[in-house]
């Protein structure tokens, strides 16, 4: 039985979940072909992503294709309650509620898992830590899954590593249709959707420092600088940092552009990207934020204990007021400030993301027994069509090689 704040929410979830699966049509040609298919009959499959509506529309397209579906959230602060209520009601097991405390939120993962999942949806890696940890007793039938995050990529491979990858994973954060398009334009857009709608002030003038260039990193900045923002980034990656600085942006390290600041983001999937020594020389009321994983990169525990007062400021915005009389602002929590603070992607950002979650858990039934306990990347066949289907529903084309072309690029004479 699902576990949700208020079953009274869910017409107003369910008016979330039909208003998204209106803009995702990628995944919604998938699920008419898995309706008519099932390519999932039989089998059991757990879902943690942020529980919102384009999660939630993921999970009942996995159950129109058989699979009995049981889903929850991967961070309790971007849960929404009346969209877990709304998915619970449409029949998908749902496990969920905003703010959890951690023991809460564990007991969701665990509940989750308890019916002994033959695949899993993972984002951060919080499934795969327990089954390949505490609990391996509920890895029983597990056959494979698919990570969404660059931050649960990087652990996977950790595991793979040292021989204790449960079982085989799909790095779909590594896919075309997630790096270009997801993790550039959706967290470009959805931190400052997020950052705009939370402090209501303008973005134009300001002095934004960007942690980290990498796809999201490059989203962030891009948009940014398109507000009207000066933008700084740091790097630890030599080459990143020149990118960004062909990109027009100026380059320092976070010590020096600490100073400077009146947005910071993070976006390094690493942690203790800004401390106490950045906190001392920051301006009166700069406002803090992570686009990263976990909440580890801004170190709010650090500035709460430089503090000699701390109070909610806005909705998602606490102050923290340090001993000199400046203020500090943080914006949910030192979460990912997209969905702690706002709605997470656009439903048509979503769309491509999920659309390769549902044929790489469809690629590893059809491989199942085949397969190595190791990270594995989509297939370029699957990246491909999800492009195809993506542009056709934009009614945009593109040019087809020749067999020519084809032939030319293939082989060695000029």
């Amino acid at each position: 039985m699902s576990i949700v704040k208020d079953t009274a929410l869910a017409e107003s979830g369910r008016r979330k979940i039909h208003w998204v699966r209106d803009f995702m049509p990628a995944l919604g040609g998938i699920e008419a072909r898995f309706e008519k298919e099932k390519p999932f009959a039989g089998l059991r499959v757990a879902v943690s992503v942020h529980l919102e509506a384009k999660t939630a529309n993921l999970g009942y397209v996995l159950s129109k294709g058989g699979a009995e579906v049981r889903l929850t959230g991967s961070n309790p602060l971007s849960t929404q309650d009346d969209v877990a209520a709304g998915l619970a009601s449409m029949g998908v097991e749902t496990f969920g509620i905003h703010g959890a405390d951690p023991e809460t939120y564990k007991a969701h993962l665990l509940e989750t898992l308890s019916f002994k999942p033959h695949l899993i949806v993972d984002d951060g890696g919080d499934l795969v830590h327990l089954l390949g940890s505490e609990r391996p007793d509920l890895a029983e039938h597990l056959m494979g899954g698919c990570e969404e995050t660059t931050t649960g990529i990087l652990r996977l491979k950790a595991r793979e590593r040292e021989g204790i990858l449960p079982c085989p994973m799909m790095a779909v954060n590594d896919a075309k249709a997630k790096h270009y398009y997801d993790n550039k334009y959706g967290t470009g857009q959805s931190v400052w959707d997020a950052i705009m709608h939370t402090t209501n002030l303008v973005v134009a003038g300001k002095t934004v420092v960007v942690a980290g260039y990498g796809w999201c990193g490059k989203g962030v900045a891009m948009r940014a600088s398109g507000m009207g923002a000066n933008v700084i980034v740091t790097e630890v990656d030599p080459f990143k940092a020149l990118d960004a600085t062909m990109h027009g942006f100026r380059v320092m390290p976070m010590d020096e552009a600490a100073k400077y600041g009146d947005i910071f983001v993070t976006v390094t999937g690493c942690k203790d990207v800004i401390t106490p020594k950045h906190f001392q020389v920051m301006k009166n009321n700069a406002f803090l934020t992570n686009a990263g994983h976990f909440d580890c990169e801004v170190d709010v525990a650090a500035l709460a204990s430089m503090a000699v007062k701390r109070e909610v400021r806005r909705d998602d915005i606490e102050g923290f007021t340090l001993p000199d009389g400046k203020v500090l602002n943080v914006i949910g929590e030192g979460r990912l400030v997209n969905l702690a603070a706002g709605n997470g992607h656009p439903a048509e950002i979503m769309d491509m993301s999920f659309a390769v979650q549902a044929l790489a858990l469809e690629w590893l039934v059809k491989h199942q027994g085949s397969l190595e306990k190791k990270v594995y990347q989509v297939p370029d066949e699957i990246d491909d069509e999800i492009g195809r289907v993506k542009l056709a529903a934009m009614g945009l084309g593109i040019d087809t090689l020749t067999p020519e072309q084809v032939e030319y690029l293939n082989g060695w004479k000029a």
